[in-house]
């Protein structure tokens, strides 16, 4: 199966990046293929935690070549801290490659960013502050900086004095914070991002070319998603979104690939449900009963380090979930978590106005006061992260997968019972 697109099919934070990690040993390629450091994956390998954000968990991989497609938005600065982080641990990170086509982060995007969470108030979307959005709408603004633009000394300066000038009617100097400030000096931005130019050249390669050479050569190519569908731009709960197409489609236009040199797209999904910033969640669970979840699955962000909002399961979404990315396979994650509940909670579908609804709403403000419908199941009460055989599994931890299966109309291939790379089962 030469092209595999790996995709979230909540609201992110699934477990992405162990279920790449798992296929890296097996592919010759591993393309990021969307959004940027504003995600996080943590992969356990050998006992060792390794938090990745931009990189793709490809690098982790010693056979496959890390690829970071036209579709990312890069932080240069954050790129090469990550890089230095994962060499100081002995991870080769010389196989990196970037796309000519793929944007910069420049540094008065990530303070813009910030500037118009506090504008927005009480509406605000709860972004990462990582300058992705800023950076998104400056691409399609035209008015962005690519990774090959860097190489261009007089285009970087007439491209940051532009954009700077123009973010700046937009808040006054007396409205920009101190710290702040040093982001929109034009001549050390130019610097910087000339410096840090010279420094990717290397790395910039036609990632398109290479990654259709490798499908058409018959080598196996994996698409990791940053985000989730349930986060996509056109398809997720705007406009608490990202500013990337987050969904398997991303992975074509984020590359620069055709349709039909994709044979399997696995969703990865949490056994529950959490979500992070703002925005509808019907399954919330709220008080000690959120707090205990999120305890159990440790549930704070990788790049941030907030809170997750956890819930139950919501096999509404995932249906939706299953329909826009044309899911093939489930990879379900954190199935141990659960194992101390006496019975567990399953939506199977959504009450809005004494009327029920087994698909998504097609009205957000429907959404956003959707009430549940639970399914109770019983719990398994015992500890299954040693386990890697599916029949293995407790009773109740086996008709609670089947379930999801025949709820959602789509099988389940992988199960993680733990966070080590081998903490899983293989169907």
């Amino acid at each position: 199966m030469p092209g595999i697109i790996v995709v979230g099919t909540q609201w992110g934070d699934e477990g992405k990046g162990k279920a790449t990690d798992q296929l890296g040993g097996d592919v010759d390629m591993v393309v990021k293929f969307n959004g940027g450091n504003n995600a996080g994956h943590t992969v356990v390998v050998d006992g060792e935690s390794y938090a990745l954000h931009l990189l793709p968990a490809g690098i982790l991989s010693e056979k496959a070549t890390p690829i970071i497609g036209a579709g990312v938005v890069v932080d240069p600065d954050a790129l090469f801290s990550e890089i230095e982080a994962m060499e100081a641990r002995g991870v080769d990170c010389s196989r990196l490659v970037i796309s000519a086509n793929a944007h910069v982060i420049p540094p008065y995007n990530r303070s813009l960013d910030k500037l118009n969470e506090v504008a927005l108030g009480k509406s605000l979307i709860g972004t990462t502050g990582r300058g992705i959005g800023p950076t998104y709408a400056d691409k399609m603004n035209r008015t962005g900086l690519r990774i090959q633009d860097l190489l261009d000394p007089e285009l970087v300066r007439s491209q940051v004095t532009l954009n700077v000038e123009a973010k700046l009617r937009g808040f006054p100097e007396e409205q920009i914070p101190e710290d702040f400030k040093k982001d929109f000096e034009i001549d050390s931005i130019v610097e910087t991002l000339v410096e840090y130019g010279r420094r990717i050249e290397p790395r910039i390669v036609d990632t398109s070319l290479l990654v259709n050479n490798a499908l058409e050569a018959g080598e196996t190519v994996l698409f990791e998603a940053g985000q989730a569908a349930m986060l996509d731009i056109d398809h997720g709960t705007y406009p608490y979104v990202t500013s990337s197409t987050a969904i398997a489609a991303g992975a074509l236009a984020g590359v620069g690939v055709g349709p039909t040199l994709i044979d399997r797209v696995i969703g990865v999904a949490k056994a529950y449900t959490t979500r992070v910033g703002s925005g509808p969640f019907p399954t919330e669970m709220h008080g000690e009963d959120g707090e205990h979840l999120r305890d159990l699955g440790g549930e704070f962000g990788v790049t941030t380090g907030r809170a997750r909002r956890v819930g139950w399961l919501d096999l509404v979404i995932l249906r939706y979930a299953r329909r826009v990315n044309g899911l093939t396979d489930i990879a379900l994650t954190k199935l141990d978590v659960l194992d101390t509940y006496d019975t567990i909670q399953v939506a199977v579908g959504y009450e809005v106005d004494g009327i029920f609804m087994a698909e998504m709403p097609v009205l957000q403000r429907d959404f956003a006061r959707a009430v549940p419908v639970y399914r109770e199941m019983p719990g398994w009460k015992e500890d299954i992260s040693g386990v890697r055989r599916f029949e293995d599994l407790p009773t109740e931890a086996r008709d609670y997968v089947t379930f999801i299966e025949e709820q959602v109309g789509c099988r389940i291939s992988t199960i993680g019972v733990g966070q080590a790379r081998d903490a899983a089962i293989v169907r």
